[in-house]
């Protein structure tokens, strides 16, 4: 068993393969979109989405009150463990209307979003282009086994070549990169949801406390 995985391993295939999906990647997605791709792999296991959901609304509970005991102008003073709700509590304090907010919150979420869309169709673009590539070496190979078929002894590289490609392209493609983007789209998915919620909670709060009565009534208790 050792011995055939020993024979699965070619690093200079490997190589070609691996700089052969990059290259097709950057050229399809650029240099900013292929760090961003890098880059998302760092959460791609820790993160939690919905453990972020429920520290959201638990914050956003806090946020709440502050606001009905002291006004938009405190909601900033809330710790928050996430950045986008500490942002957000921060504009919240500060915008001098309820539509600053929410526009900053759809121009913000949507960025977001945008960002890691190209992330996401980074490594699509690796899981597309790998089995082409390695179809491309099968090519190569068979066209130096059928040029080689009066010498045996070449035949053997160039039919490992031809198999080889093929098989790193599936494994790059169904192992890697295909489970990568999934991956990606699920998370982006439910962190964009709850970030929706809480904005769309956040502009409640301001457009309640911006109310000419409830106005009033703020400064009556002053």
């Amino acid at each position: 068993m050792l011995a055939i995985f020993s024979q699965l391993f070619d690093p200079a295939t490997l190589l070609a393969m691996l700089g052969g999906v990059a290259l097709v990647a950057l050229f399809q997605n650029g240099l900013a979109a292929c760090g961003r791709a890098i880059g998302a792999l760092a959460p791609l296991l820790r993160a939690d989405p919905l453990r972020d959901q429920d520290a959201a609304r638990a914050a956003l509970l806090q946020i709440d009150h502050v606001a009905q005991l002291r006004g938009l102008s405190c909601t900033d003073r809330v710790k928050t463990a996430h950045p986008f709700l500490t942002q957000a509590a921060h504009k919240l304090a500060n915008c001098d209307r309820t539509e600053q907010f929410a526009l900053w919150a759809t121009q913000t979420l949507a960025d977001r979003a945008q960002r890691h869309g190209a992330a996401h169709r980074v490594w699509l673009s690796v899981a597309d282009a790998a089995p082409a590539l390695g179809m491309a070496g099968t090519i190569l190979g068979l066209i130096g086994m059928f040029a080689a078929m009066e010498d045996p002894a070449a035949l053997g590289p160039s039919m490992a070549l031809a198999l080889l490609t093929t098989f790193y392209g599936v494994v790059i493609a169904n192992i890697l990169a295909a489970p990568i983007a999934a991956r990606l789209s699920d998370l982006s998915e439910r962190e964009l949801a709850w970030q929706r919620e809480a904005a769309d909670r956040m502009l409640v709060i301001a457009r309640r406390e911006n109310a000419p009565l409830r106005r009033a009534a703020m400064r009556e208790v002053a």
